[in-house]
């Protein structure tokens, strides 16, 4: 009974249904996921910094290519214009990246880490519930079918059974 009560106490009341073809992710799922005003304000400044910097790279460019006499010298301070903007993307996407990465480390350590703990209990009471109906349950049924499995050939070398033909 005191197993009973723990393993109530560790399994989760507010299960959801599992997912499958039938109950599959609803709209609503995708709309509570909606970003916060900070983010949205983190995002938009993000995106205006990005457009800004590809407008300015975009000047430049045809600022470069409209000099009289398009040499090597100009072509190469395009590409290496170019190659500012590629080196600024990977930058950004390495921060995405870090960003991402640290946001996981807090999920497994936070929010993972007590839920396999709490499986790890419950795991552990089911093997002592197991242990406790083995014990208690299975082995006297068993020696009761052997006693009587041995009173019944006692019985058939007596005489008082006889076997069935």
């Amino acid at each position: 009974m005191d197993n009973e009560n723990n393993l109530s106490q560790h399994t989760p009341t507010n299960q959801s249904p599992p997912i499958s073809k039938e109950n599959g992710p609803t709209d609503t799922d995708a709309e509570t996921k909606e970003l916060t005003p900070e983010q949205r304000r983190t995002m938009i400044i993000g995106i205006v910094i990005f457009v800004l910097i590809v407008i300015g790279v975009i000047i430049s460019i045809v600022a470069l290519a409209r000099l009289p006499g398009a040499t090597v010298a100009h072509i190469r301070d395009i590409f290496i214009i170019f190659m500012a903007l590629v080196s600024l993307l990977t930058g950004m996407a390495l921060v995405i990246l870090m960003i991402q990465l640290a946001r996981l480390t807090n999920l497994l350590q936070n929010e993972i880490k007590p839920i396999l703990d709490s499986l790890n209990e419950t795991i552990s009471n089911l093997r002592g519930t197991t242990a406790f109906l083995s014990d208690n349950l299975a082995e006297p049924v068993i020696k009761l079918n052997e006693y009587m499995a041995g009173l019944s050939q006692l019985l058939y070398a007596i005489g008082i059974l006889r076997r069935k033909s």
